[in-house]
């Protein structure tokens, strides 16, 4: 669920506050007031429990039979955004009616509604909603979260004909989305970008359905110079990374307090170990003591800081073995997640190397002239369609993966749990007034 309206961009980076209420009304009233209630669809009421299915199938008679009843009133528990209670709280006083708010039970967490007023942040919100609800505590990584998808994409998917059949397909979803799926009208800001990022890529590689030589490489070509892309998709990662750790350090600080910002492998200590080894590895190739050596302090610095922290956590017993084990597994992870980014490259030269044997087949073709023209026309545009549908899959999968295996393991500790709010359109014959 997601909240309409203007909010500033600090209240888009953060969940709705939300408030624990107690709602309240007299028995002979109580009717009316679930009938407020269930119209208004702010609150999330205890302790009927939704399931996993949809929280507007708990119907008015269930809810009404679940309430607390003493002394001639009805009582439930629940959440309520606060920027909502007032107003919902205006419309029960004349019913007798009372939404009040309590201190929530120490250890709970409330749930979580992300404030999604723009049409960016609408489309982007699959990617962050399939891994898993936002805790309460965290920021929303919505938007980030999809700028680095669509980069990601686009470097694995560099062809300016093919982006530009992506651009063609979003407009085509703004204008006239499908009958029979019309929310797939709120993707059109997420096919534009990443086919506005795979025609930017494909301007530098000088790609358009192919090496058709339509475009002159601005940058490199593929197939031409591979390490150098490489070498660009593992320092892309980084700088990917170096964010996922800003923002995991942040998550950190608001989940718990500064120490679990700093000793948390995915705080400010697996940061230091992070920035040290990539610095090493800088120092190392370019031949510099100075760097190596102060970069070798951060790294065991960070490292020192994840050991506390670790040892903290694991308690009594084998705390030291489990301490060395888990360090040896923060630097594999780091070493092996930043060269995961790789795979930017090499699928960005699958692409290249598809879109190579189409261009060849079809030049071979054309040149036999004749009745062998239609042959080259052919293989041009089925194989470009081929392509386009394979690599298109091949790339969304592999940015989603980098996505969640390699940034959101750094921004997040864990989930939370969605905002759930009953909502229900009684019948007239339900309440009685």
């Amino acid at each position: 669920m997601t909240t309409p309206g203007p909010a500033s961009w600090r209240q888009r980076l953060r969940p709705v506050r939300m408030t624990r209420v107690a709602l309240v009304a007299p028995e002979d009233t109580l009717d009316a007031v679930l009938a407020e209630v269930g119209l208004a669809g702010v609150v999330e009421l205890e302790p009927v429990d939704h399931g996993p299915g949809d929280p507007d199938a708990v119907g008015f008679d269930r809810m009404r039979a679940a309430a607390l009843r003493r002394h001639g009133a009805a009582a439930y528990l629940g959440w309520c955004p606060e920027p909502a209670r007032g107003a919902l709280a205006d419309r029960l006083a004349p019913l007798g009616g009372a939404l009040a708010a309590l201190r929530p039970p120490p250890g709970a967490e409330p749930p979580t509604l992300l404030t999604r007023a723009g049409r960016v942040s609408r489309s982007f919100a699959p990617i962050v909603e399939t891994y898993g609800a936002v805790p309460y505590a965290d920021v929303d990584p919505t938007l980030p979260a999809g700028v680095a998808y669509v980069v990601m994409f686009g470097m694995m998917f560099g062809d300016a004909g093919h982006g530009l059949v992506l651009v063609l397909v979003a407009v085509l979803l703004a204008r006239r989305p499908p009958r029979r799926y019309p929310r797939l009208r709120d993707a059109w800001p997420f096919v534009a970008g990443a086919g506005l990022a795979a025609t930017v890529f494909g301007v530098l590689y000088g790609e358009f359905f192919g090496p058709t030589g339509l475009l002159p490489a601005l940058w490199l070509r593929p197939l031409d110079e591979p390490v150098r892309l490489l070498v660009a998709a593992v320092g892309l990662g980084g700088a990917f990374l170096a964010v996922a750790y800003v923002v995991g350090i942040v998550n950190r600080w608001r989940e718990g307090s500064a120490g679990l910002a700093l000793y948390a492998p995915s705080g400010v200590a697996g940061a230091a170990v992070f920035a040290g080894l990539a610095l090493l590895a800088v120092g190392v190739f370019a031949a510099s003591i100075p760097l190596v050596a102060a970069s070798a302090a951060v790294a065991a610095a960070g490292l020192a800081f994840a050991a506390a922290g670790l040892h903290a956590a694991a308690g009594e017993g084998a705390a030291v073995a489990q301490t060395v084990v888990q360090l040896f597994d923060l630097v594999v992870r780091i070493c092996a997640n930043l060269v995961s980014f790789a795979r930017l490259a090499a699928f960005g030269l699958t692409h290249a190397a598809l879109g190579a044997l189409v261009w060849a087949g079809t030049t071979g073709l054309w040149q036999r002239s004749g009745t062998w023209t239609v042959a080259a026309v052919t293989v041009f545009v089925l194989g470009n369609a081929i392509a386009f549908g394979l690599e298109a899959v091949v790339a969304g999968v592999q940015a989603l993966r980098l996505e969640y295996y390699e940034l959101f393991s750094r921004v997040f500790e864990g989930t939370g749990r969605p905002f759930r709010p009953w909502h229900c359109v009684p019948a007239s014959k339900e309440v009685q007034r």
